[in-house]
């Protein structure tokens, strides 16, 4: 048996698969397998895969099941110690599945490890350096557009981002997989949130390199389907993993984050579909299936309400240096 699966998800990405599949085939580390889930593609790439990758298993969907119901057919389906997501927009570096191996193994308390994402076009600028959630209900991408050099530390995150990082398959039996009420967008940082509430942790490993064109199944960083089903999930991410208590003592913070936000998206021409997934996300919480509280983890709660107020900063930091940047590059 393997010790890896590497599950890509994929929707008309048939373009992106070729240069995804070679690289992993570079890869120094060769334990693993590679599973395609087709969310029912018309641009032939279940064709294509069949063609030119016979070695490479893919599972196809009758329907567009989004990201979430996607991988979660490649992690029922694995039989291995560990799950490695990988989205079809991405080019691994050759050691890339070693370091992630290697530093999941180190840390028996590690649910899942988030790699070094780097911009595709621009290797000098980051991507993703794990994903961090904060106290105004914001999630957001550690380090992103800032020198690669300056994120080459191992730490805890928040969350991985999903886009590639490698997960500990046990652990899924005990909190669930991805909730597919999500379909796309914040589900990797609810499933992460999950996995810190059952006390265990979330990494950031700088040796496992790989390189992100982005928004590469949406086709662009901002539009009407993306802001709305973001703002919904944003909604139950905070009303599944809150308890009552926290939501309380958050309120306003949540409610000035969403206010800032609805006037960035209201000043790009996508204010409506903000505000449209913010109601459909209130009126539909009630599907979701919330924590359970447990008493017994009142310090563990306390412990991640402090990280959310220290991410604000970090935030902030971040948010101010990148403008800094470009007002001296401009």
């Amino acid at each position: 048996m393997k010790k890896v699966t590497v599950v890509i998800p994929n929707y008309n990405g048939k373009h992106f698969l070729g240069p995804c599949l070679e690289a992993l085939a570079r890869q120094t580390y060769r334990d693993f397998e590679v599973l395609v889930i087709d969310n029912a593609s018309t641009d032939g790439s279940v064709a294509w895969l069949r063609t030119f990758y016979p070695q490479v298993n893919v599972m196809v969907m009758e329907t567009n099941l989004g990201f979430a119901g996607g991988v979660n057919v490649g992690i029922r389906a694995a039989k291995t110690p560990y799950v490695l997501l990988l989205n079809n927009d991405t080019e691994a570096a050759p050691g890339f599945v070693q370091a992630l191996v290697h530093a999941i193994e180190q840390c028996p308390k590690a649910f899942s490890v988030s790699s070094k994402m780097i911009q595709f076009h621009d290797h000098d600028r980051m991507d993703d350096a794990g994903d961090l959630y904060c106290a105004a209900g914001w999630a957001f991408q550690r380090g992103v557009g800032a020198p690669v050099s300056a994120y080459n530390r191992c730490r805890r995150v928040f969350s991985a981002c999903a886009g590639a990082a490698i997960y500990r398959t046990r652990v899924f039996e005990e909190i669930g997989v991805f909730d597919e009420l999500h379909f796309a967008y914040l589900e990797d940082i609810d499933i992460g949130y999950r996995a810190r509430l059952a006390g265990y942790e979330n990494l950031y490993c700088p040796k496992a390199v790989v390189y992100h064109v982005g928004s590469g199944t949406s086709g662009s960083k901002y539009n009407d389907f993306k802001v709305k089903l973001s703002s919904r999930n944003n909604i139950y991410l905070n009303y599944k993993n809150m308890p009552n208590w926290q939501l309380a003592l958050n309120a306003l913070p949540l409610a000035g984050g969403m206010w800032v936000k609805w006037l960035f998206f209201q000043r790009i021409g996508f204010g409506k579909a903000y505000v449209e997934g913010i109601k459909e996300g209130i009126a539909t919480r009630r599907q979701c299936r919330r924590v359970p509280y447990d008493k017994k983890k009142r310090c563990l709660y306390w412990k991640i309400e402090l990280e959310l107020w220290c991410n604000m900063a970090v935030y902030v930091w971040e948010f101010a240096k990148r403008q800094i940047q470009k007002r001296i590059s401009g």
